[in-house]
């Protein structure tokens, strides 16, 4: 199948149009991308388990959750109990609104993790010794997060239920729990759009630096020298197939998702495979910078341990940057993965877009526009 994709690519390449040097060295690419059974299998495999395995098993904790509070109430005992949702660190209070509706589109957009709703009745329920309910919303994009925030948030109000009742009631304080975007609190739907943008960080970085590395090993880079090609007609021939597989890879990521772990898509696809068509453009300029500055394989992947690893550990695909220190929540901010994981799980759960997001993809596009152009001059430098 893949000798008939080729022969007909060949078939094309003869027609006039595409008379050129830069479609002879793409189909010079692609024929060694075909040939190469250890690149498809490392575009294939590898993302695929990890999606399987990073979906099941991971499970961390947090803190450090952003509170969201409509207080109706606007009295002593309503702003101790704010005082006493917050003084464990476990939420930060962000936001004070006035109407449920803006609380749940803070919910909506991740400006708060959790909102807390407290209802004008709630001294006087209190003060006749009937059951004051308050309303609580939790973001339950992230499963475990979700699970965390309404255990503590249930300890918080029983201690508090019990100091500020003048009678003794059964449950003074009663929350009414509504968890958004998961309402079964599944991990797997926190993780495997986190695992998405690791698997488009390793993959194409690996696989664009050890093709431009090949050509080190084997000697064929100067011989691409001696041909009339430009210097940006042999690095665009080896971008372009690359690219084209590497959103081949987003597609696999997302059928997974949805075969294995009913992950939901609530949308736009085509605006979502552009963002991410963006932030493989990223991966590949970090895998041709990682080239230019190496002189092997060898030494290709060891330099890509110093970047992917901080990359993936900074970026709340495995861990919630709540958990992080606060110099690592803001080193993450300079993280092109930590806004495309935003992005996926933005895409993917919420159903938001480029209104919401937008602040992510300009990040990703500056991300973009800088990597490429750094990689281009080494690339262009090295030939040279």
């Amino acid at each position: 199948m893949l000798t008939t994709l080729f022969d007909r690519l060949r078939q094309v390449a003869n027609h006039r149009l595409f008379d050129s040097r830069f479609w002879a060295l793409t189909i010079k690419e692609i024929n060694q991308i075909l040939r190469n059974k250890q690149l498809i299998f490392l575009l294939i495999f590898p993302p695929t388990v990890q999606l399987l395995i990073y979906g099941a098993a991971l499970n961390p904790e947090v803190q450090f959750l952003k509170l969201g509070v409509v207080d109706y109430a606007k009295s002593q005992t309503s702003r101790e109990l704010v005082a006493a949702m917050t003084e464990n660190q476990i939420f930060v209070p962000e936001l004070y609104l006035f109407s449920e509706r803006e609380l749940g589109e803070a919910v909506r957009q991740g400006n708060v993790t959790t909102g807390l709703v407290i209802p004008p009745e709630f001294d006087r329920r209190l003060v006749n010794g009937e059951t004051a309910e308050v309303q609580v919303l939790i973001d339950g994009v992230d499963a475990n997060t979700a699970g965390i925030a309404r255990g503590y948030i249930s300890q918080i109000i029983a201690q508090f239920s019990r100091r500020v009742s003048p009678v003794p009631v059964v449950n003074p304080i009663e929350p009414e729990v509504t968890f958004l975007y998961n309402p079964g609190l599944l991990s797997s739907w926190f993780f495997v759009p986190g695992v998405l943008g690791v698997v488009l960080t390793l993959t194409s970085s690996l696989v664009s630096s050890a093709t431009v590395v090949r050509e080190k090993d084997t000697g064929t880079l100067e011989q691409l020298l001696m041909t009339p090609s430009a210097a940006w007609e042999i690095l665009l021939a080896k971008i372009v197939p690359l690219f084209v597989l590497l959103m081949g890879d987003v597609l696999l990521a997302l059928g997974v998702g949805r075969l294995v772990f009913n992950l939901p898509f609530r949308g736009n696809f085509p605006m979502f495979m552009l963002i991410s068509a963006l932030y493989v453009s990223i991966g590949i300029g970090i895998g041709i910078f990682l080239a230019t500055i190496s002189k092997n394989q060898r030494q290709v992947v060891l330099t890509s341990f110093f970047i992917n690893l901080p990359l993936i550990q900074t970026s709340g695909a495995i861990a919630p940057i709540e958990s992080m220190p606060a110099f690592f929540r803001y080193l993450s901010l300079v993280n092109p993965l930590r806004h495309y994981v935003a992005i996926s799980r933005g895409f993917l759960l919420k159903g938001i877009g480029v209104a919401e997001l937008w602040h992510h993809i300009l990040a990703l596009g500056v991300f973009a526009v800088l990597l490429l152009i750094l990689s281009t001059r080494q690339f262009r430098r090295q030939l040279g």
